[in-house]
């Protein structure tokens, strides 16, 4: 699955464009490198998003295409 639409369906952003966004501006790294959009994402890669003051860093669990609001942290563990 493409890194923007996995943002998306985990809900570490809210819309695939502006995840989309932060990619191209280099805010999202995947595996300490700066990560394009396009990147596919596979289970145990360590994604970092840069927002404002804050960084958060999730390890892939899960990938899956759709998931349920309740059910989207299932797919991530939150390291920071």
């Amino acid at each position: 699955m493409r890194l923007d639409k996995y943002l998306k369906v985990s809900r570490l952003i809210k819309r695939r464009t502006t995840a989309n966004e932060a990619c191209d501006n280099g805010l999202v790294s995947v595996n300490g490198r700066p990560a394009r959009a396009s990147y596919e994402v596979k289970i145990g890669d360590q994604i970092s998003l840069h927002m404002g003051a804050r960084e958060i860093t999730v390890e892939v669990l899960a990938v899956q295409e759709t998931v349920r609001q309740s059910e989207s942290g299932s797919l991530y563990k939150q390291l920071s």
